[in-house]
């Protein structure tokens, strides 16, 4: 059985390429911008635009409920909206203003 011997500055080219993979994939996620919105003054595309897992629907039910009960006093209010939940609120809670 005759084996194929691939010379060592190749086998270190490849690892090193390898190896900085991960490290482009970690800058990207870093470069995205977090956009800050306020649930008291925010339109209903703003809200949309700035909260992930917001979509235009939902964000006029959230834009309605401030017509209804007044500002907001905590984030924590964001629960009382259909179809926001606790895993919604925690992704979004570090771009909310009030």
């Amino acid at each position: 059985m005759k084996l194929f011997r691939i010379p060592a500055v190749v086998l270190i080219a490849i690892t090193l390429t390898l190896s900085a993979l991960p490290s482009f994939a970690a800058e990207e996620a870093v470069v995205k911008e977090v956009k800050m919105v306020s649930l008291n003054t925010a339109t209903a595309e703003e809200l949309a635009d700035a909260l992930d897992g917001v979509g235009v629907t939902r964000a006029e039910l959230i834009i309605q409920y401030r017509e209804e009960n007044g500002s907001f006093s905590s984030v924590e209010e964001l629960l009382e909206i259909k179809g926001i939940g606790v895993a919604t609120l925690e992704k979004n809670k570090d771009r909310i203003q009030l």
